[in-house]
């Protein structure tokens, strides 16, 4: 399926967030899914998957994570410059104000006459920012690729509790990780299950895919698995899709 992209700016309160959203060609309503990039923000690499959603037949809706600062429209590189300017970045930001930029582009995706219902997503701290988004009633269903912060309370510059709210999600959800994840370890894994299902989601879809490192679905760099990254796509646009 073909698809067509756009840059938007959703309004905030006081600032504006600048999101890509990515449309199949065709007649819609379509699934609308928010798509959470890691700390890199608008990369190439993260709208190549993207588009690959897209082409699925969902709406994606690609926002910056970091709308307020100096980062503000810069995609960073994949090198040690980048990651300590996403990391400061996260640093720098307050678990309000993550939800805050959540509320105001998810209020943006369901006010869309071509979005049917909601969805979300996301990759390494995205993956964190969709569990959090997971919180909205509103969205049905969310997949979590290899979310950092959510065993150890780190998001941003405060502690979110987001596995202390995890019994406030609705929607289904998913999450995926590779076996060697150094940020995400299997004790660490094994306390997100345990926590997830003492909130009652013992309904859940967990997937630890062996050799998998960390980012294994960025394009871009030695750590890209390409077999991974097709099963965990095919896997999330089945979920998605409701199976």
């Amino acid at each position: 399926m073909k698809v067509r992209e756009a840059d938007v700016s959703v309004a905030a309160d006081g600032y504006a967030i600048r999101v890509r959203i990515i449309t199949p060609v065709g007649g819609g309503p379509w699934p609308g899914l928010l798509l959470y990039t890691d700390i890199f923000q608008l990369t190439e690499s993260t709208l190549r998957t993207a588009r690959r959603l897209a082409a699925e037949g969902m709406l994606v809706c690609v926002p910056e994570i970091y709308p307020r600062g100096e980062l503000a429209g810069v995609a960073l590189e994949f090198d040690d410059d980048g990651k300590r300017a996403g990391l400061a970045a996260a640093e720098a930001t307050t678990t309000a104000e993550f939800d805050a930029d959540r509320v105001a582009v998810l209020d943006y995706l369901a006010g869309r006459d071509d979005v049917a219902v909601l969805l979300a997503a996301g990759f390494c701290i995205g993956g964190h920012l969709a569990f959090r988004a997971a919180l909205d009633p509103r969205v049905t269903a969310t997949v979590c690729f290899y979310p950092t912060g959510l065993h150890d309370g780190k998001l941003g510059a405060d502690d979110p509790g987001s596995l202390a709210a995890a019994g406030d999600i609705q929607g289904r959800l998913m999450v995926i990780f590779g076996a060697q994840d150094p940020h995400v370890p299997a004790a660490a894994r094994v306390r997100i299950l345990d926590s997830l299902y003492s909130a009652g989601h013992d309904d859940l879809e967990l997937h630890v895919y062996a050799q998998g490192e960390h980012a294994f679905m960025r394009d871009v760099g030695g750590r890209y698995d390409p077999r991974l990254t097709d099963l965990g796509l095919a896997e999330a646009v089945s979920f998605l899709r409701g199976r």
